[in-house]
């Protein structure tokens, strides 16, 4: 779900759960936007039946930006303490928990201008209204010529960026992005639910498919629906520590 997420889940759980009605899902947002307050949905009511890609964080500023290298970022960050812009589409979403790790990592404040999608957030780039954004390794291919990718949140470089330094190379403990799939409501039998990550593992396996994902800067990843309770469960853990940085658990 994105910035009518919670809208979207309210009207699908309304719905039979037949295994006909699907949607697709974002991890961290099904996470934390049900902790920021009432979303018209919770992380529980929402069965995922597979997780088909991943796209990593990346810091993202235009091709013709001062700011030539993170070392750069950092620098001018802690010259004018909340003084650097980041754009990112909206809170408690993937864009805000990069900025917010980010920030406490590298020992910097920057101010976060959440945006209604990516869409606005790489106009309020490219328009120069920002400093930067957090986007992910996709804009580097959407935006091809237009930006510049000063790290991405891997273990390792992307084979279509490899002439960017990962955070890890730069001293900043920093991996991640956001994950997507596919998800249907709680009520769905489990028997339906693992034929429908069957389909889905099928269509993820495609070479053409594949290849189409990485060449987009995509990450293709393979959760299906037999793994997914123990891979949820290490997510709630995980994004429970986020929700404490981002003020979500009082």
């Amino acid at each position: 779900p994105g910035s009518g997420g919670a809208f979207a889940w309210a009207q699908l759980n309304s719905l039979p759960a037949d295994g006909y009605t699907l949607m697709g899902i974002n991890l961290p947002h099904i996470f934390l936007q049900p902790m920021s307050g009432d979303v018209g949905y919770r992380t529980e009511d929402i069965a995922p039946v597979y997780l088909f890609q991943a796209t990593p964080h990346a810091l993202v500023v235009t091709a013709g930006s001062p700011i030539a290298s993170l070392e750069d970022f950092i620098r001018v960050a802690r010259e004018r303490p909340g003084g650097v812009t980041v754009a990112g589409t909206g809170l408690h979403t993937a864009n805000h928990v990069a900025q917010q790790l980010f920030d406490r990592a590298a020992g910097i404040a920057t101010r976060y201008v959440a945006l209604t999608g990516t869409g606005a957030t790489m106009e309020a780039l490219l328009g120069k209204h920002v400093d930067a954004m957090w986007n992910f390794t996709t804009a580097g291919v959407e935006l091809k010529g237009k930006v510049r990718l000063l790290a991405v949140a891997m273990g390792e470089r992307h084979p279509l960026f490899p002439d960017v330094p990962t955070f890890d190379e730069k001293g900043i403990a920093l991996r991640g992005g956001a994950e997507r799939g596919v998800a249907v409501p709680k009520g769905v039998p489990a028997a339906i639910r693992a034929r429908l990550s069957e389909l889905f593992a099928a269509i993820n396996h495609d070479p053409a498919y594949r290849k189409a994902m990485i060449d987009g800067g995509y990450v293709p990843i393979d959760i299906d629906h037999a793994a997914l309770p123990v891979y949820m469960a290490t997510c709630t853990e995980q994004f429970l520590g986020v929700a404490d940085i981002l003020g979500l658990r009082r």
